[in-house]
């Protein structure tokens, strides 16, 4: 009905100007009367409802010296829609980067240890220390070396332990839908030669 109805209008333009204005208005006089039909039915107590009385009915339409409940007032205008995550995942993380180290910031990193990433940081050697722990020799990608000792931090975790063949880093990680926040990554010395 919705789609014939421009349809018969053009046709009727087109032979005959005063039908087609005539079939205009009756048009728009049937649009109308359905959006009134619809405005009623969703109005609660109003005539025609199942369930209203004829008081009701009366009151709902505004009759004079009618005794029915105040008209309710209108919903508020501007009440938007308000998201609620609740524990859902955030919608705009990208799925393709889940559980990946902590990206580089934008801005310059920290220079030395500070600015190191664990999955960065290439194990040279190991070297026991006068005080009988183990200081670890580690090398950057601009090929220059550092040394760690346990404890030290590096820009994504830190140095949990140092034994005498690898570093053990706990790394952070950086996935908004895992249940673990850190893990181990072990580093042993040199493991590209192995």
């Amino acid at each position: 009905m919705t789609m014939a109805l421009p349809l018969i209008l053009v046709c009727a333009l087109a032979q005959n100007p005063a039908a087609a204005i005539g079939a205009a208005k009756d048009a728009r006089a049937k649009t109308e009367a359905a959006q009134q039909k619809n405005a009623e039915a969703l109005q609660p107590g109003a005539a025609g409802a199942p369930g209203a009385s004829g008081a009701q009915a009366a009151g709902a339409q505004g009759a004079p010296g009618a005794q029915g409940a105040p008209p309710a007032p209108p919903p508020p205008q501007g009440a938007g829609y308000t998201y609620d995550p609740d524990g859902r995942r955030d919608p705009f993380v990208s799925l393709n980067s889940r559980g990946t180290d902590v990206p580089p910031t934008a801005g310059q990193r920290p220079q030395g240890i500070a600015g190191l990433l664990v999955n960065e940081v290439t194990v040279k050697g190991v070297l026991k220390s006068g005080k009988g722990g183990f200081i670890a020799l580690v090398q950057s990608p601009d090929n220059r070396t550092y040394i760690l000792k346990a404890g030290d931090k590096v820009f994504d975790g830190t140095v949990k332990a140092i034994s005498q063949d690898a570093v053990v880093f706990s790394q952070d990680v950086n996935d908004p839908l895992s249940l673990v926040k850190q893990r181990e990554v072990r580093k042993g010395i040199r493991p590209e030669e192995r």
